[in-house]
């Protein structure tokens, strides 16, 4: 059981338009049921857009500019996939840096499918051992990471899985991975 298992922890979602829709939403509907804060943080304005497989999803309300947020005021980050998102994330350096900072900081962080993309540009990828979507195998390798083909993967604060399939693999390890960013104190406290 995991309700309350995350109360008062603060986790950015990072996402622009074209993050795949489930990536989003089932994470954060898990981390909502944990007892975590989620936030929304785009460099939009307003609403992003999600991609739903093959075609545009719902819209969702930005919580938090990304020019106005800080990684200092969240405890993880979690990192939707889907083609579109991580690759315009990539090349803004204000997303980049807020990315950089959660692994800079040592807080955890979780991603899946197509999320690393941002992860590598970050700096973060080197020495890691993780999964994502099947494409970015090179990339990841290129990145110095050891990439495997697995459902989910947990290793130095990060955890990644492959793809929507692998969602009801990867919400128990975020939320495992998300609570120990509590400390022993405020772990048992929440229980």
């Amino acid at each position: 059981m995991t309700s309350g298992i995350l109360n008062d922890l603060k986790v950015a979602i990072l996402v622009t338009d074209g993050f795949e829709q489930i990536e989003m939403t089932e994470p954060r509907k898990a981390l909502d049921e944990a007892g975590a804060e989620t936030r929304l943080v785009s460099p939009k304005d307003g609403r992003v857009k999600a991609w739903n497989f093959t075609d545009w999803g719902g819209t969702f309300p930005v919580d938090m500019p990304l020019d106005s947020a800080r990684s200092e005021d969240f405890d993880a980050l979690l990192l939707p996939g889907g083609v579109i998102n991580p690759d315009m994330l990539r090349v803004l350096p204000e997303a980049v840096a807020f990315v950089k900072a959660f692994f800079d900081a040592r807080k955890p962080v979780a991603s899946i499918c197509h999320g690393p993309w941002t992860i590598i540009e970050a700096g973060a990828a080197r020495g890691r051992r993780l999964t994502s979507w099947p494409s970015l195998k090179t990339d990841l390798k290129n990145a110095q990471a050891e990439w495997v083909d697995e459902e989910v993967v947990v290793d130095q604060g990060l955890v990644t899985s492959r793809k929507p399939d692998d969602i009801p693999a990867f919400n128990p390890e975020v939320i495992k991975l998300f609570a120990s960013a509590r400390g022993p104190s405020r772990q048992a406290a929440a229980q």
